[in-house]
């Protein structure tokens, strides 16, 4: 085999990540239940990757801006209602919605049935948002609606005033 030939193939590499179906960070946020599957560190801090189950009738949080990321939901399964400013979108299983920052935007599962979607943070910067959401309730305190817009503030976040 010719030297060039050795270099092209594919090679070992000790940084891929594999995370299989019990695998993953689980965070619980009330009737939500997010499992991280990338948190960041294998990219480089580029993309974060998190599947989520929304129970029925589950209000995601307030709608909000983030500043320095897209954020990106792909349904795997039910309907999510996501709100951008004062549209309403029903987004079904096989639904990509792209957020980009600055735009306003929340989502809820307002159906009778369980939503799963795995949402992409690019960069990860949001990840630890849902942690320290997490060490709120566990630390026996009420996630209330400026709790919530506290810790979004340290996360390049802020709500969309004006809007529901």
């Amino acid at each position: 085999m010719t030297e060039e030939a050795k270099t092209s193939e594919p090679q070992a590499d000790p940084a891929v990540s594999v995370v299989g179906p019990n695998d993953g960070e689980t965070i619980v946020l009330g009737t939500t239940r997010m499992r991280v599957l990338e948190d960041g560190s294998h990219t480089g801090h580029r993309l974060a990757i998190a599947e989520s189950v929304l129970a029925p009738h589950t209000q995601g949080p307030p709608q909000h801006r983030h500043a320095r990321h897209d954020e990106g939901f792909y349904v795997l399964s039910g309907t999510v209602r996501f709100t951008v400013g004062e549209e309403d979108y029903d987004a079904t299983a096989g639904t990509l919605v792209m957020v980009p920052p600055g735009t306003p935007h929340t989502f809820a599962n307002l159906t009778d049935q369980p939503a799963v979607m795995l949402s992409t943070f690019t960069p990860d910067l949001y990840v630890q948002y849902f942690r320290d959401l997490q060490a709120v309730l566990i630390g026996g305190r009420p996630l209330t609606p400026q709790a919530n817009i506290d810790t979004m503030s340290r996360y390049a976040t802020q709500p969309a005033t004006g809007l529901t």
